[in-house]
C-alpha cells in the first residue's frame, strides 16, 4: 500500500502519550486490567484518549495539540486524575517508570487486538518482554521536508531526552546498572535504532519506503521503531526514546524541552545534520541508557567529549530565549533541575531501593509519585 500524504501541521505544535502500567494493590505486581479499565473509562466523557497496549497490563493515554506548557500540563492532570479515580474503583492502582521492577514477561498476556496478535505471532516472546513503558513526543511539521530535517537534526540531542526521562533501574528484580533499562528491549526489534539519512520526503517515499514495502517487511509506519520517526497521518515528528517518567509534570516539561529545540534548529540554530552525524550515534545512546546523567557523550561534529549533564545544561541556557517565547520557562526549569542537581527517576527509585531494601517498596513509590506528581 502507498505511504500515505504527510499532513500539513502548524510548527512547533505538540502532544504527548505516555505508556502506564497497571498494578494491583497487594503485592504490587503487573496485573491484566486493561479490559475493565479501559471499559469504565468509556462510561463517561475522557479529557484525552485512552487506548490498549501490547499486553493486558499496561494502557496508552495521549493528550490533544498543544502549544504551551501550562494547556499541556493541565491536560495531562486531568486525564491523570480521571484514570486514578477509575483505577481506585477497580481496585489497581497506576505507575509510570519505564519497567516494572520485577514482573515476569512470561506471565503477561497479549491484548486481544488483530494487530497485537500478529505482532506477537511474528516476533515470539519479544513481544510479551515489550512489557515496557515509553513516553512519545509529537511536534508538528509545516511539511514533510522539515519534519525530516528536524528528526535527523535532533539525532545529537537524543542522549539528552534518554538521560532525563530515564527511570527504568530494575527489571526482572535485580538492578540492571542501567538508567533506562526499557530501551534495551527496544532495541531487540529488528526495525528499531535510527531512520535513514533521507532529507527529501519524496526521496523517502519512493526511494526507501517503497523498496522497503517490496521486500515485504513493512506495511505501513507503523512497522518501524525507530528513535525518532515521522508520522505522516498526523504530520509530525515523533520522539520514542524516553522511558514513561513517574509524574506527568516531567512528562510535560520533557516535551516543551524538544518544543524548544526544535525551534531553535527551524531558525538556524546549527549546521544542517549530516550522515556523518550518526558515526557516534549508537555510542552516545548507549551511554545515556547505561550511566544517564553521569554519561560521556562525543559530539557529532567536533569529535570531543562532552558530559551528557553538562551539555544539557549547556544546551538549556541556549534555549532560554526559546523558551520565553514559547512561555516554557517553567519546564524548562525543571529539566534544569534534574540536571543540576535532583537526579533523574532512575537515581530517585535506585534510592528508595538503598533505603528500603525492598523492591515492592520501589513499586509503591511510583505509584505515589503518579498521584503526587512528585517522587518521595
Amino acid at each position: 500500500m502507498p505511504l500515505e500524504p504527510f499532513k500539513q501541521s502548524d510548527a512547533l505544535t505538540m502532544g504527548v502519550e505516555l505508556e502506564l502500567q497497571i498494578v494491583n494493590p497487594y503485592d504490587l505486581d503487573l496485573t491484566p486490567g486493561a479490559d475493565d479499565l479501559l471499559a469504565l473509562l468509556k462510561r463517561a466523557p475522557f479529557p484525552g484518549s485512552v487506548t490498549p497496549e501490547m499486553t493486558q497490563s499496561m494502557i496508552e493515554i495521549a493528550t490533544g495539540v498543544h502549544t504551551r506548557h501550562d494547556a499541556l500540563l493541565a491536560q495531562l492532570r486531568a486525564i491523570r486524575d480521571t484514570l486514578l479515580e477509575a483505577a481506585e474503583r477497580l481496585n489497581v492502582e497506576l505507575a509510570g517508570g519505564g519497567t516494572h521492577p520485577f514482573q515476569r514477561w512470561f506471565e503477561q498476556r497479549i491484548f486481544d487486538k488483530p494487530r497485537f496478535q500478529q505482532l506477537s505471532g511474528l516476533y515470539g516472546y519479544l513481544a510479551k518482554q515489550f512489557t515496557v513503558f515509553g513516553q512519545h513526543v509529537h511536534i508538528g511539521c509545516r511539511s514533510a521536508d522539515e519534519a525530516l530535517f528536524l528528526l535527523h537534526a535532533l539525532n545529537r540531542y537524543v542522549p539528552h531526552f534518554i538521560a532525563l526521562s530515564a527511570s527504568s533501574p530494575f527489571f526482572q528484580g535485580v538492578d540492571t546498572l542501567f538508567d533506562s533499562a526499557r530501551l534495551n528491549s527496544v532495541f531487540a526489534f529488528p526495525l528499531s535504532g535510527r531512520a535513514p539519512f533521507v532529507l527529501r520526503w519524496d526521496d523517502f517515499e519512493q526511494g526507501y519506503f517503497r523498496k522497503m514495502e517490496s521486500t515485504g517487511v513493512v506495511k505501513s509506519m507503523k512497522d518501524f521503531y525507530w528513535d525518532i520517526r515521522p508520522k505522516p497521518e498526523y504530520g509530525t515528528i515523533e520522539l520514542r526514546v524516553c522511558d514513561t517518567p513517574l509524574t506527568v509534570e516531567r512528562a510535560a516539561a520533557l516535551a516543551c524541552y524538544l518544543q524548544a529545540l526544535c525551534r531553535h534548529l527551524l531558525e538556524g540554530g546549527e549546521p544542517p545534520p549530516e550522515e556523518d552525524d550518526y558515526l557516534v550515534y549508537t555510542y552516545n545512546r548507549f551511554q545515556a541508557c547505561r550511566f544517564g546523567l553521569e554519561g560521556t557523550m562525543v559530539h557529532p561534529r567536533t569529535r570531543e567529549p562532552l558530559s551528557i549533564r553538562e551539555d544539557i545544561l549547556a544546551t538549556l541556557r541556549r534555549l532560554e530565549p526559546h523558551a520565553q517565547a514559547l512561555d516554557s520557562t517553567a519546564a524548562l526549569a525543571e529539566l534544569e533541575a534534574v540536571a543540576g542537581a535532583a537526579g533523574n527517576h532512575a537515581r530517585q527509585l535506585r534510592a528508595v531501593h538503598a533505603r528500603t531494601g525492598s523492591i515492592q517498596a520501589v513499586v509503591r513509590a511510583a505509584v505515589d509519585a503518579l498521584r503526587d506528581g512528585v517522587l518521595s
